[in-house]
C-alpha cells in the first residue's frame, strides 16, 4: 500500500532553498492521488488482490497554479478507465463558460483557424454533443439566475455601454451589441444588474431590456450615463423619468474630430475649464464662453457644443462627493476589457446564446468580487441628491413607459 507518511528530514533534502512549503504541497496532493488510484484500482501498488479492476500504467504531468506557486504534479494513469484527482477538476466559471463556447464551436463545425488551435491545445476533440450540452445547462443555469434576480431598493445611479462582437446568423458573421448594465444602489455599493444582445441601434432593442430591468425591480432611477446611441437615448427617454448624461470621454472624442489634429490639445483644455467649475450654473457659462470663442475658426464644434451643454454637463447638477464618477462610462471600463479580452479568445461566436454563457459567467465572477469591496460611493452624500438645484431642461421628463 502507499506510504501515507513522509518524514520531515525527506522534505527538507527534497526542497530547494525558499520552496520549502511549496514541496510539501507538492508531497501532501501526491500523497492523495496515490491513495485515491488504489481505491480506484482496488489494490495498492504490486499488491495481489482479488478485488483489483486495472493496473497502473505510468503518470501524466499537470501543472497546478496556486499562492505558493506552481506545483508540479504527476497524476497517475490507468491502463483501462481513467482517474483525475477531484481538487484539479473545478473551475471558474468564466473557464467553464469558454470551453463551452470552444465545444460548441467545433461541434457546430465552425472552421476558424483559431478554434481550431484552441481545441487542439485543450484536448477537446472527441467531446460528444451529449457532455456540451450538460456542461452548457449548468453555466446557463447559474448565468440565468444572476441575470434576472431581482433587484431591491433605490438605485439612483445607472450606467449602460455596448461592446461589439461577431456572431454567425444565418450562414452570415453579423456585429451586434452586448449591452451591460451597471448601477449603485442606495448603500454605495456597484452591482452588474443586466446583460443584452441585440442589434446597436434599434430603440425596441433597448426599450425592451430596460423595462425589463424595471420589471425586475429596478426603482429610484435619477442618473443615465451612456453614449449617445440614438436607440440607447431615445429608450432611456421613454423608460425612465430621470437626468441624461452623455459620456464626457466620447463626447469629447467626436468634439475634437472637428478640429485639426495640431490644435486638440489647446481646445481640450479649454473645454475643460468647464468640468473644473463647481457647480452646473459656472460650468455653463464658461462652456458657452469656450463655444463663442471657437465659433468663428470651428462652427461645427461650436454648433456640437451648443447642442450637447445640457447633456455634457448634467453630472454636476449630483452631489460633489460622487462626480468623479458619473460624467462618463469609465467605471465599466475595466469590466468592458475583461468581456473583450475573454471574447477576442473565441473570435466568433456559434450564436447569441454561447454569448449570454460566457460574458454572463465573466460578469457573475466580477459582481462577486465588487461585493467583497469596500462601498464604491458615499452613503451620505445620496441624501442630497434631491436638494441639489437642477436646470429643468436637463430632466428627460417623457412619460416613463
Amino acid at each position: 500500500m502507499t506510504k501515507t507518511t513522509m518524514p520531515l528530514s525527506e522534505l527538507l533534502e527534497k526542497h530547494d532553498e525558499g520552496d520549502f512549503l511549496r514541496t510539501v504541497a507538492e508531497a501532501v496532493l501526491q500523497l492523495i492521488m496515490e491513495t485515491d488510484v488504489e481505491g480506484v484500482i482496488g489494490a495498492g501498488r504490486h499488491e495481489r488482490a482479488e478485488g483489483r479492476v486495472t493496473y497502473r500504467n505510468g503518470y501524466r504531468d499537470r501543472p497546478l497554479d496556486t499562492r505558493l506557486g506552481t506545483l508540479n504534479l504527476r497524476v497517475p494513469k490507468l491502463r483501462q478507465g481513467s482517474y483525475f484527482p477531484g481538487f484539479l477538476e473545478p473551475r471558474r466559471t468564466s473557464e467553464k463558460a469558454l470551453v463551452a463556447v470552444i465545444q460548441e464551436a467545433w461541434i457546430g463545425g465552425v472552421s476558424t483557424r483559431r478554434v481550431d488551435e484552441l481545441v487542439q491545445a485543450m484536448g477537446l476533440s472527441g467531446i460528444s454533443k451529449s457532455t456540451v450540452s450538460k456542461l452548457c445547462k449548468d453555466i446557463d443555469d447559474r448565468v440565468g439566475e444572476f441575470l434576472n434576480r431581482p433587484l431591491d431598493g433605490d438605485w439612483p445611479y445607472l450606467w449602460l455601454d455596448a461592446t461589439y462582437l461577431k456572431v454567425r446568423q444565418g450562414g452570415r458573421i453579423v456585429s451586434i451589441a452586448a449591452i451591460i448594465a451597471v448601477a449603485v444602489n442606495t448603500d454605495g455599493r456597484r452591482e452588474i444588474i443586466g446583460l443584452g444582445t441585440g442589434p446597436s441601434e434599434a430603440e425596441t432593442f433597448w426599450t425592451e431590456f430596460l423595462r425589463g430591468l424595471k420589471a425586475r425591480g429596478l426603482d429610484g432611477i435619477k442618473l443615465v450615463i451612456s453614449d449617445a446611441h440614438t436607440g440607447l437615448k431615445a429608450a432611456i427617454a421613454r423608460v425612465f423619468d430621470a437626468t441624461w448624461q452623455r459620456c464626457r470621454v466620447h463626447w469629447m472624442r467626436n468634439a475634437l474630430a472637428h478640429v485639426p489634429k495640431g490644435q486638440h490639445t489647446v481646445v481640450a483644455a479649454a473645454i475643460r475649464q468647464a468640468f473644473g467649475q463647481p457647480d452646473r450654473a459656472q460650468a455653463g457659462e464658461t462652456w458657452r464662453h469656450v463655444a463663442d470663442q471657437v465659433r468663428g475658426r470651428w462652427p461645427k464644434l461650436a454648433g456640437l457644443m451648443d447642442d450637447s451643454e445640457a447633456d455634457v454637463l448634467a453630472y454636476l447638477s449630483f452631489p460633489a462627493q460622487h462626480r468623479t464618477k458619473l460624467h462618463s462610462t469609465n467605471p465599466i471600463e475595466r469590466l468592458n476589457k475583461e468581456v473583450k479580452r475573454r471574447a477576442d479568445v473565441v473570435g466568433i461566436f456559434p450564436n447569441e446564446a454561447s454569448i449570454t454563457r460566457l460574458i454572463g459567467a465573466v460578469l457573475l465572477e466580477q459582481n462577486d468580487e465588487w461585493q467583497t469591496q469596500n462601498r464604491y460611493m458615499m452613503v451620505d452624500a445620496f441624501a442630497r441628491i434631491d436638494t441639489v438645484e437642477q436646470d429643468p431642461i436637463l430632466s428627460i421628463s417623457t412619460e416613463a413607459a
